[in-house]
């Protein structure tokens, strides 16, 4: 499982997805969809459309990767969670074929998913990318439209290197005649996406050129606007292909993503005296959009309870965080963890100060009994960080 150990358990190959869907009658033929992929934003865009979907009044599935408390948080229909017999009973009827065939975690809930939304009867799924794009298990959907929220350099040693390199792997979703929206138009990447489109025939559009948005989220993330934007032109192609989508109902849905689809850890208030905030934020770019929100922020002392997994690069992330917080290093309960001493070590390279801890509660727990009513808390550096905390 990918997001407990890491790169030894990630498969770059459609081989045993595509076997996967022949074995189940191919699902994904069965259902709309609108297929997202990109480094930061995907999971935040996924959640605000099915939210806007749902307020329209369609059925809505939503896969996303990965979870924080539950693994049925990754699939969902108009937010409620599958069900824990529906997980057991698909995982039975199909374990000889899941183990004759050596299928990974990922494979087998994609096609969980794909299976669960066929036999609930959707009218559209929002489908996230687990990693890339082009090799992704979900990249089987023929979907209305396809969405890349933006480019960036993380899991560079599954899809390269560079931002163009990476952008021709998330390009591997534009579909032939089918519409792609770009969230962030980056010059690095702008000409890949534009021949990818013209190779596929496919209408792109460039979201970051549009006005800006007139609407607000109750994501509160500063970053969320550019995710807003990336939303308002995704509805608007939907429009376009007669899909009945009010100003009203993106209103009511980007107001209540979080009430519709219970998304979780995002700029999230956890308590207020002294004021705690979490954000899954994990790679370059994520962190410094959050970091620069935390400057926002007013307090006396800042503390920031902070983990990381193995895979990162501390050289690239450690020189973003301020040299005047309190920190707690801890290492999350999972193999992929980063040792808290080592990234205690290694922090203090960079000016940054503090205690390493055995756990992300130890950690916690000190920062609330060494905060005061007005400082700041900050939990973060991994998803596996925040879902302890949460």
């Amino acid at each position: 499982m990918y997001q407990r150990v890491g790169q030894v358990a990630y498969k770059a190959d459609l081989s045993n997805t595509l076997l996967l869907a022949a074995h189940l009658d191919h699902p994904e033929r069965e259902f709309k969809s609108v297929h997202v992929a990109g480094t930061n934003g995907k999971g935040s865009t996924s959640h605000m459309l099915a939210s806007i979907l749902q307020e329209a009044g369609y059925k809505v599935g939503l896969y996303t990767s990965p979870h924080l408390k539950d693994f049925r948080e990754r699939i969902k229909i108009n937010g409620e969670m599958i069900s824990e017999q529906a997980v057991i009973n698909f995982v039975t009827n199909h374990r000889s074929f899941f183990e004759t065939n050596q299928l990974s975690f990922f494979e087998m809930t994609v096609g969980m998913a794909f299976d669960y939304f066929r036999t609930e009867n959707i009218d559209i799924a929002v489908i996230e990318v687990g990693m890339g794009g082009r090799l992704d298990s979900t990249n089987i959907v023929m979907p209305e439209v396809s969405v890349i929220t933006n480019i960036g350099l993380d899991h560079t040693q599954f899809l390269g290197s560079t931002l163009v390199e990476i952008s021709s792997e998330k390009a591997g979703i534009i579909k032939n005649e089918t519409p792609v929206v770009i969230g962030e138009t980056q010059k690095e990447t702008k000409e890949v996406f534009q021949k990818k489109a013209l190779e596929n025939k496919a209408p792109i559009h460039f979201a970051a050129l549009d006005a800006h948005p007139p609407f607000t989220s109750d994501l509160k993330g500063s970053y969320q606007k550019k995710n807003i934007r990336t939303v308002l032109a995704t509805v608007r192609v939907l429009r376009e292909l007669n899909w009945n989508i009010s100003t009203h109902d993106i209103d009511k849905g980007l107001q209540r993503t979080v009430m519709n689809t219970g998304l979780q850890g995002r700029w999230q208030l956890l308590r207020d005296g002294p004021k705690v905030i979490c954000d899954t934020a994990h790679n370059k770019e994520g962190i410094a959009m959050v970091l620069a929100q935390v400057r926002q922020e007013q307090y006396k002392t800042l503390h920031i309870v902070l983990g990381t997994t193995n895979d990162k690069s501390l050289k690239d992330l450690l020189p973003l965080f301020p040299k005047e917080a309190v920190y707690y290093f801890c290492k999350a309960d999972v193999p992929r963890g980063m040792d808290a001493a080592v990234l205690q070590e290694t922090a203090a390279n960079y000016s940054l100060k503090g205690a390493h801890y055995q756990s992300v509660e130890k950690a916690y727990q000190a920062a609330l009994a060494c905060a005061n009513t007005n400082d700041l808390i900050f939990v973060g550096g991994s998803t596996f960080v925040v879902a302890e905390v949460l």
